[in-house]
């Protein structure tokens, strides 16, 4: 019985875990071996070159901008859809009329893909007739036209605006699901002992959502590092390289550059930076669950 048990178990994980290792693993496996080369994508040959990709990024330009670039999108990315999204939780959950109807429409955003939402932000910072300076020029009532993406100072943080309109349901959700846990007596009794609505958010409510602060914190830097088809779609890393991340930088280097060896290096060190968010993730989550059981 054990041994049919142990064969039914193989034969039903061996296909997905093959299809697993085939668009995962080994793609993975690969970059860290193409980052040691000067493969230029195309070509049967290639030299192996050491550590010279690695040593070439310290000494490049872009991708320095592109690094610093990366820091500001995960700051930001972590500010915005966390507090745009704890408050919207706090306002839903309030029983405000119409509660369910705000909260489908707030999450809305998150289940489109980046590419319509990056269209839609295109639109609404177009220059002549978008939907933001048209309510600038409303309010003002004077002409603007103000190119938001087509300026170095504003490109970046232009994308991550609109980035984290899409975030930011997601961290509604997670945080309307933390508060869902927060026993409803031991709101009353604050009420009954005279606390205001801001001392049981700052001294009852937030501290019992730290798992779910948590979770939004992670999830958002994380995500913030894959931040790569919207950014394509609005800016593809311009003008001038001011809205380049390192994501961006990897396939400009990769795939329009032809240096697949160096982008893949790129790509080695992006990971690494990943598995070190996550890591720190699993070790902070496991603190929550020591304090919170």
């Amino acid at each position: 019985m054990n041994q049919s048990n142990t064969f039914w178990r193989v034969a039903l994980l061996a296909l997905p875990l093959s299809v697993f290792a085939l668009i995962i693993i080994w793609p993975l496996l690969s970059s860290f071996y193409y980052g040691f080369t000067n493969w230029n994508g195309f070509s049967d040959t290639y030299d192996f070159v050491g550590f010279e990709n690695f040593g070439k990024l310290f000494s490049d330009r872009l991708f320095m901008s592109a690094a610093i670039n990366t820091i500001i999108w995960m700051a930001i990315a972590v500010v915005l859809p966390t507090v745009l999204g704890l408050s919207l939780a706090l306002l839903i959950d309030s029983h405000v009329p119409g509660g369910p109807i705000f909260k489908t429409i707030f999450y809305l955003p998150i289940c489109l893909s980046a590419v319509v939402v990056g269209q839609v932000w295109v639109w609404i910072y177009q220059p002549d007739w978008g939907l933001l300076n048209s309510i600038i020029e409303y309010v003002t009532n004077d002409r603007f036209n103000y190119a938001w993406l087509a300026k170095p100072d504003s490109a970046l943080y232009s994308v991550i605006v609109a980035w984290s309109w899409q975030a930011t349901g997601l961290s509604m959700v997670i945080y309307l699901a933390g508060l869902t846990a927060i026993p409803g007596d031991l709101l009353e009794v604050c009420e009954l002992e005279g606390a205001t609505t801001w001392q049981r958010i700052r001294h009852v409510i937030l501290p019992l959502l730290t798992p779910a602060t948590v979770v939004v914190v992670a999830l958002s830097v994380i995500n913030s590092l894959k931040g790569f088809d919207i950014l394509y779609i609005m800016t593809g890393g311009g003008p001038f390289n001011s809205s380049d991340t390192l994501a961006m930088h990897m396939y400009n280097e990769s795939f329009k550059k032809y240096l697949m060896g160096y982008g893949s290096a790129i790509s080695v060190v992006l990971f690494l930076v990943a598995l070190t968010i996550i890591r720190l993730y699993f070790k902070q989550l496991k603190k929550v669950d020591e304090i919170y059981g």
